[in-house]
């Protein structure tokens, strides 16, 4: 099973303040970013919070947004309305 977790987002201005979000909560983020897309991997476990990417943002946002500019990811799921989290469990 891979160590790492990943989340692969479209590389929009609409992406960015998730993209921030994700980087300021996981010290050990790695982002690789392309034209078109945003992959961020981190071992073991990776958490987007709401109340992070509301900072970033300026505005309420809802977690179910993050649908609107996803590509793809790797690890199982665990969202509420607060978290939305990647991990693997071992």
């Amino acid at each position: 099973m891979p160590e790492n977790v990943f989340i692969a987002l479209q590389n929009t201005p609409e992406a960015q303040p998730i993209i921030e979000a994700i980087v300021a909560d996981n010290d050990n983020a790695v982002v690789n970013e392309s034209p078109g897309m945003v992959k961020i991997d981190c071992p073991k476990r990776l958490v987007l919070r709401r109340e992070t990417v509301e900072e970033k943002l300026g505005q309420e946002f809802n977690l179910q947004d993050i649908h609107l500019t996803l590509i793809s990811l790797s690890g199982n799921i665990d969202e509420d309305e607060d978290e939305f989290v990647l991990h693997w469990d071992f």
